[in-house]
């Protein structure tokens, strides 16, 4: 923030606690007058009767900034696989995936043509340098230069905004290869292979400061690429920097590297970076250290040393992590491919159906399409579009029989969603009997076909079938995943349901609240599997008439949905029927009556005109009308 001296003293006092500003500058006529109030507040940084110092301070103030925006992961010691950060694992495999692709020159040409229509005019000067001149210099030339490169690439990373990550691919997969190849010819020329030690100065935001001391002596992942430097006292300064800000602690990272042990590649860019001053150590994305020990400098209680080791193969706890988180996304898959499904897995389905599509015109033989029509199809699948999904999971149709049950599979829950409950079981029955021939009986394959099942059987109306074979899909889930793994979340879902409508609402509250707790144990607080337990818990509460229980968790289920799924989703309309249903029992009808009609405006463009919901959506609605 830039402000007068006069108006500073006014607004000041108003804005200098606002997490939202980080540098307060000063521009005035008397500069020795505007310092004396100046220096109550921490954040004002300077005080300036001419606009060109403002503007070198306002640049420094802006690489804090953004030294202070990179991502930064914590992984305890003793946690488990199901409970790790997201943005640890995918930021990992995301990068994994990268560096299998070869990119090409059309790649680099569609980021500049989509960044000359998402960014600024500021902006476009660097657009058009990085079209003409990418191939003339290193990318860490571009990496450590003023270019927006260097922003746009840390604001993604740190967001997971996924689909600018992807667009930068090229360039993660070159600067990779660039560290990487300096790392080769310096380890070379290097005569000592001593440990060294390289520093970093940073703030933390004090929520991820008490994340940091609550694992101490477990994993720090930095989920950028890590600048670091041979000087104490240019990292120092950052940190002190840092400190004078009251909503970050400020925090000196003492890094220890051996470059014997290293699986990680990092150089010295001094002679290759666009600032040749700094004593640069560069850090390829997603190095992981072992916190080593964190104390405050000075009895500063805003000022740390983090002592941190170089994490490598040897490191036993950071091996069982890294294979753990190979095994959930995809291993027996590459490039392309692999993206492709780590994206639906991640929910970004639009940015997934453009990778497959690319794919589909690449593939000339028509038998390599089936997997990618599968992937497409569960694709429209996720976002609700069930008729579309149908015609590529027919396409799909392979001739090896598991393939065929997977796709009998996916079939029955095309028909299930459009509410053909008999062509569903038909379906799902075929998929279980080609899984039975093949597999052995506790194979944990075997699990989606008997869960699949259940659930048609508990929309026809059979709940004690259903909870047959919920309870057989638990059963091999109890002997081959882990205690807190969120698939047994959806089995006792499942049964908590079968249990309510059989009347037995305490033992279905019981199966929800366990899946509930193993679900906040291993997903994001916006995932949409959350809104499932919540809304079901909800159910149980309408049905043994605690109706302010109800509320508030039918509430906290659409509120998810609302963040995750597309504003036509049918599962919207459910849980906009659900509130529906307990305003109206506490006598609200104006509001049952508004969620009733915001249940039948999704529910006639995403369902069928003789879906079952659907008619209960609108028999629902005349008859909150008829009470107003």
């Amino acid at each position: 923030m830039i402000v007068s001296g006069s108006l500073g003293q006014h607004i000041v006092p108003h804005v200098h606690d606002m997490c939202q500003v980080d540098t307060i500058f000063i521009f005035c006529n008397n500069q020795e007058w505007h310092k004396q109030w100046a220096k109550e507040w921490s954040k004002i940084k300077g005080v300036f009767t001419d606009i060109i110092p403002i503007c070198e301070a306002l640049k420094q103030a802006a690489h804090r900034c953004e030294q202070k925006s990179i991502s930064i992961s914590f992984v305890a010691s003793n946690k488990k696989f199901d409970q790790l950060d997201p943005s640890f694992m995918y930021t990992q495999i995301l990068k994994e995936i990268l560096l299998q692709i070869n990119f090409e020159d059309k790649h680099i040409k569609e980021f500049i043509t989509y960044s000359r229509e998402v960014f600024d005019e500021n902006e476009l000067k660097n657009v058009n340098q990085l079209q003409t001149a990418y191939k003339n210099n290193v990318p860490i030339w571009w990496y450590t230069s003023d270019a927006f490169l260097y922003r746009t690439l840390n604001w993604s990373l740190r967001l997971m905004d996924v689909d600018m990550i992807v667009r930068m691919g090229f360039f993660i997969n070159d600067l990779h290869r660039d560290i990487q190849r300096l790392h080769s010819e310096q380890s070379d020329r290097r005569r000592s292979r001593k440990t060294f030690i390289v520093y970093r100065g940073q703030g933390l935001s004090k929520q991820d400061f008490t994340e940091m001391t609550k694992t101490n002596g477990g994993l720090l992942s930095f989920n950028n690429f890590l600048s670091t430097s041979k000087k104490h006292n240019v990292s120092l300064k950052f940190a002190q920097e840092a400190a004078t800000n009251p909503d970050l602690v400020g925090i000196l990272f003492v890094m220890s590297i051996d470059p014997t042990n290293s699986t990680i590649p990092f150089a010295s860019v001094t002679d290759v970076s666009y600032f040749h001053t700094e004593h640069e150590i560069l850090f390829s994305m997603h190095t992981i250290f072992r916190i080593e020990g964190i104390k405050p400098m000075k009895e500063n209680i805003h000022l740390y040393k983090v002592k941190l080791t170089l994490a490598n193969d040897n490191d036993q706890n950071l091996r069982t992590l890294t294979d753990c988180i190979r095994q959930e996304t995809f291993p027996d898959s590459e490039g392309w491919d692999r993206l492709g499904l780590l994206l639906i897995k991640m929910g970004q389905y639009s940015k997934a159906q453009e990778v497959y599509e690319v794919l589909l015109h690449q593939i000339t033989h028509e038998s390599d399409k089936a997997h990618i029509y599968h992937q497409i199809g569960s694709i429209k699948y996720n976002q609700g579009k069930y008729q579309e999904a149908l015609t590529y999971y027919e396409k799909a149709f392979p001739s090896n029989h598991l393939s065929w049950a997977m796709s009998y599979n996916n079939i029955g829950l095309v028909f299930y969603e459009m509410g053909d409950y008999p062509k569903a079981l038909t379906s799902h029955e075929k998929a279980l009997a080609v899984k039975q021939q093949l597999l052995p009986s506790d194979h944990p394959d075997l699990t989606m076909s008997y869960n699949n099942i259940g659930l048609v059987y508990y929309k026809m109306g059979d709940y004690p079938k259903a909870l047959s074979y919920y309870e057989k899909a638990l059963a091999i889930q109890q002997q081959t995943l882990p205690s807190n793994h969120s698939d047994l979340g959806v089995s006792y879902n499942n049964i908590g349901s079968a249990y309510s409508d059989m009347g037995d609402y305490s033992k279905a509250l019981s199966s929800h609240e366990k899946a509930l707790a193993i679900k906040l144990q291993s997903l994001s607080s916006d995932h949409s599997d959350l809104a499932v337990s919540y809304n079901n818990i909800g159910l149980e509460y309408y049905n043994m008439h605690d109706y302010p229980k109800a509320l508030s968790h039918f509430e906290k289920a659409l509120a998810i949905k609302q963040q995750s799924l597309p504003s036509n989703h049918p599962s919207l309309s459910s849980t906009y029927n659900n509130v529906g249903l307990v305003y109206e029992n506490m006598n609200n009808y104006a509001e049952a009556h508004s969620f009733y009609e915001q249940a039948v405006q999704i529910g006639q463009q995403s369902l069928s005109i003789n879906h079952p919901d659907l008619k209960m959506y609108r028999k629902n609605l005349e008859i909150i009308q008829k009470k107003l």
